[in-house]
């Protein structure tokens, strides 16, 4: 069975349910969210898997996804955080943004991302359904990278990370 999406207007008020294919084909706008694990000065950050349907291959935040059609945004993250990496710790909501990204295979990524942040420092596994690799990266090597090599990262990243590394700086200084 296909997934469900939630859609949603600019203001991220819910206006239907609709499957995951058509609106990736359509490029209709959807609920999505990101979470980031922190330690110090580093971030957690996956390769997403070679055989996800876009950005394959490239690396991300720890993790993300959609919430189901009737579940929390804080309910998803628990749940997919737990799904995706095998961790279990406490997050927040940051901030939230609109993108859109059309990708060579000719599906459109078009979401409300809402950016989740938490404290980490324990042991991580990466699901080979979704990931193929996890690291913790320095945010100096991180915005190296970012900066000389952005193909290598998916596009919403590349919006969220130097604002979740700046809010870190700030806490941290």
């Amino acid at each position: 069975m296909e997934d469900l999406l939630v859609l949603v207007d600019l203001e991220d008020h819910p206006i239907g349910p609709e499957g995951k294919w058509k609106v990736h084909q359509q490029g209709l706008l959807h609920r999505a969210f990101s979470v980031f694990l922190l330690q110090g000065n580093q971030m957690l950050i996956q390769k997403r898997a070679e055989h996800k349907y876009h950005s394959a291959g490239l690396w991300a935040n720890t993790c993300c996804s959609h919430p189901r059609v009737g579940e929390s945004l804080d309910l998803a993250v628990e749940r997919r955080l737990l799904e995706e990496t095998a961790i279990q710790c406490p997050v927040h909501p940051l901030f939230s943004f609109h993108y859109r990204a059309v990708f060579e295979n000719g599906l459109i990524e078009y979401e409300l991302d809402h950016v989740y942040v938490g404290l980490y420092s324990g042991t991580f596994q990466a699901n080979p359904e979704e990931a193929s690799q996890m690291k913790w990266i320095t945010f100096e090597e991180l915005e190296s990278e970012l900066t000389q090599h952005p193909e290598q990262f998916a596009p919403w990243f590349i919006i969220a990370a130097p604002q979740v590394m700046k809010y870190q700086k700030r806490l941290t200084h």
